[in-house]
């Protein structure tokens, strides 16, 4: 289609429409109509910008570099909160909500120029026949300016794309076609329904609510208290896209949901006894379990939930899959902005017992289906999830500017319990020990780093 970077721009363009009405509103269905417009121009801009900067990043950097775009969430929502916590003092003034309007326009006003500085998708021009274009972007950004460096990533990205095209126009079907794209899906709706209802849109949507369920009563405290929060999130949420390489995506799943089902109870058990004895202690220990619920939040499923999404789609349905998660996402929001509030006010804590519920069941999902991805570039990890046995075996070739030779050998993997017999490229200037070889190293692409006159070998 438009590719990227022209998506991006167009749903920048029309979010600048609706916040040039929504500053001059003059009633309220002329705001709605306003943030309506905002939401449809944002669904552009956030469906292209993750699959830009999952395509485009290199593949030892991918998985850090895509988890931090989400964290940056908490950017904008720091600037709303510490700009509510001004504004909301100017009583009797419209400029209390039409200051905070306005500078929903400077993101997007610089996102619209700085995109054209970006390069494009090499995924999305070998898939319209811009080889060339993609081979400058990969020497560019891949192989410090030479075109020859990244030619590996190049023909496994090309190759890929090639397979894909064989099975022709890809409807919305056939995302659910087979084995492996189901697997993708099951984790992908999850996924969006998993991040809207852990409990954290009770906070996100409704903390005046909630800080009035503990006692909390004064806007300024409120306003105090939500921008406190947001900088912690941010602060969580960048450290543990930093560490997302290291760590693995499933053990930060699988701690973010079991931290967050033990704090959550203990959420829900102090918000009970204040509400039933208005005991201080309770209300105040529920101020902390708020944050600590975040902090566990904040380290899989903000920075987590685009990149993992993202990563396990291959290019053919990477833009339809992503589209399912937004949608997903949505549906479960329509949940939280019409079932939450009613249900605070007629049972109060007793609906937190849901999300207690649900967050158990969100912890033993993850622990049966989620898979590791960890160290695979996106073209690796489509394999794997498509189940064929060399989705384990050696499947990075290893690059090198000397000879190379062919060889039969035997391949095992530890990780699924088998072994594969293939011819395999094998290069003399490779640092590395066969012995030392395991299939996570293989993945991990760190050899890139280790190959002789690899760029990124010269820059150590």
């Amino acid at each position: 289609g438009l590719g990227r970077r022209k998506a991006i721009f167009v749903g920048g363009m029309i979010m600048l429409g609706g916040v040039v009405l929504q500053v001059q509103s003059a009633n309220i269905w002329q705001f709605i109509i306003a943030r309506g417009l905002i939401g449809f121009g944002i669904a552009f801009s956030v469906n292209a910008a993750p699959l830009l900067i999952t395509e485009v990043t290199y593949p030892t950097q991918r998985s850090t570099i895509t988890a931090m775009y989400n964290a940056m969430w908490y950017v904008g929502s720091i600037v709303s909160a510490w700009t509510t916590f001004g504004t909301f003092r100017m009583t009797g003034s419209t400029w209390s909500w039409r200051i905070p309007s306005v500078l929903q326009a400077l993101p997007t006003l610089l996102q619209c120029t700085l995109i054209w500085f970006c390069p494009e998708s090499p995924r999305w021009l070998i898939s319209k026949g811009k080889d060339q274009e993609a081979k400058e972007v990969l020497g560019k950004y891949h192989g410090d300016g030479d075109i020859n460096h990244p030619l590996y990533e190049y023909n496994e990205i090309k190759e890929a794309i090639e397979v894909e095209e064989e099975i022709g126009q890809v409807s919305w079907l056939a995302l659910f076609r087979t084995p492996g794209n189901r697997r993708r899906m099951r984790i992908i709706i999850a996924l969006g329904f998993f991040c809207q209802w852990s409990g954290n849109g009770l906070v996100s949507y409704y903390i005046n609510l909630i800080l009035e369920g503990v006692g909390i009563e004064k806007a300024g405290t409120k306003t105090l208290i939500n921008g406190l929060l947001q900088i912690f999130n941010f602060a969580m949420a960048l450290g543990s896209a930093l560490f997302v390489e290291r760590i693995g995506r499933r053990k930060i799943f699988l701690a973010s949901n079991a931290g967050m089902l033990i704090v959550f109870s203990v959420w829900t058990i102090t918000s009970a006894l204040f509400q039933e004895t208005a005991s201080r202690v309770a209300g105040n220990i529920t101020i902390v379990m708020i944050f600590l619920y975040y902090g566990f939040y904040d380290i899989a499923y903000t920075p987590l939930l685009v990149a993992y999404a993202v990563e396990i789609l291959p290019f053919r349905i990477r833009a339809k899959g992503f589209a399912v998660l937004s949608i997903t996402i949505n549906i479960a929001l329509i949940f939280n902005q019409y079932v939450t509030p009613v249900a605070l006010d007629r049972i109060g804590w007793k609906y937190m017992l849901f999300y207690v519920g649900f967050l158990a069941f969100e912890l033993g999902f993850i622990f049966l289906y989620l898979w590791e991805t960890k160290g695979r570039t996106l073209e690796q990890t489509a394999i794997l999830f498509d189940g064929e046995p060399t989705a384990d075996a050696l499947f990075v070739e290893e690059l090198s500017v000397g000879a190379r030779r062919r060889e039969s050998r035997k391949i095992v993997s530890p990780e699924r319990g088998i072994t594969v017999e293939r011819r395999v490229d094998v290069y003399p200037y490779t640092k590395r020990p066969e012995s030392q070889i395991t299939t996570s190293d293989m993945y991990e692409m760190k050899s890139w780093q280790n190959w002789e006159g690899s760029p990124r070998s010269r820059e150590n």
